[in-house]
């Protein structure tokens, strides 16, 4: 497995998000809606929305595209950081981990 980098610095992600076309994005896993938030950060043509798609009870295993502003908000709420593969020159690998950042 290639090397890995911790990140914390909001601008830092960003600035990797956007080199991949990355967008952040949180996703519902409480069974009553609304209460367990996971953030995400989609890629490629997972990052468009479907305005057309029937609306979906809450809850309903997909994502919503959110700012930056309510991602980081949530971010740093839960003590999280974002693992990344170092970059390599020639190549722009998307692979990212969200994890709770070390004690």
């Amino acid at each position: 497995m290639a090397e890995t980098v911790l990140v914390t610095d909001h601008e830092t992600i960003r600035d990797w998000a956007a080199a991949r076309s990355g967008y952040p994005a949180v996703v519902d896993i409480s069974p009553a809606g609304g209460t367990q938030p996971m953030l995400r950060l989609v890629f490629g043509q997972a990052a468009y929305q479907d305005q057309d798609r029937a609306e979906r009870p809450i809850n309903a295993g997909g994502f919503e595209l959110v700012e930056w502003d309510e991602w980081f908000k949530l971010f740093e709420e839960y003590q999280l950081a974002l693992i990344v593969g170092k970059d390599v020159p020639g190549r722009r690998d998307n692979f990212h981990e969200i994890v709770r950042r070390p004690d």
